[in-house]
């Protein structure tokens, strides 16, 4: 799933030593997994705080507990650290993070923004536009349109003819797709 060098071991466990609540692992995750601003986070995790369905890895002095929502795009992961003048610096490189490997098994939230961002976002940048999911209510999407989308009196079209009809020719189970833009705003729009 996700590598941590011995070095980045050996700094984390100095963090952790420091933490008054004995017992405190680190909880790893994804921000924002599979989208444009994705961002792989390290986080205290005293007891208690893991998810249920965190999945515990032992490593010398602590615990990392890495989310299960965010296993495959911590595949590849390599938490690193390097010693420098100031201390140093702990880096996260995790190649999948914004573009994970999904497949038909990955959860339905996953697949529309990989469809989102690798199919329809390209042809809508083309008008300054973009589109992203929001949440699935009831099997449908709910999405929010930007830039150039937002108040473009063709919105409704792109919404069914691109969106919609994008999304449910590749997600038979998915029921719709709604749009939660306020569209009277209209400064950016595309004309």
């Amino acid at each position: 799933m996700i590598e941590i060098s011995e070095a980045a071991q050996g700094y984390l466990r100095t963090l952790l030593e420091k933490q008054e609540a004995e017992g405190t692992g680190i909880r790893v995750f994804v921000a924002n997994p599979g989208t444009p601003s994705a961002e792989t986070c390290i986080a205290y995790c005293r007891p208690g705080e893991a998810q249920e369905d965190d999945i515990p890895v032992a490593f010398t002095g602590f615990t990392a507990w890495f989310e299960k929502r965010s296993e495959p795009f911590l595949a590849e992961a390599v938490v690193d650290f390097q010693e420098d003048k100031l201390g140093g610096q702990l880096t996260i490189k995790a190649p999948n993070a914004r573009v994970p490997k999904v497949d038909e098994n990955s959860p339905l939230e996953d697949r529309v923004n990989y469809i989102l961002y690798n199919e329809i976002n390209p042809s809508l940048a083309a008008h300054g536009g973009m589109v992203s999911l929001i949440e699935i209510v009831e099997g449908e999407a709910v999405l929010q349109f930007g830039g150039g989308c937002q108040g473009c009196a063709a919105v409704d079209m792109t919404l069914k003819q691109g969106v919609e009809k994008t999304l449910l020719s590749q997600l038979p189970e998915l029921k719709g797709v709604r749009d939660s833009t306020d569209h009277t705003v209209k400064e950016n729009a595309y004309y």
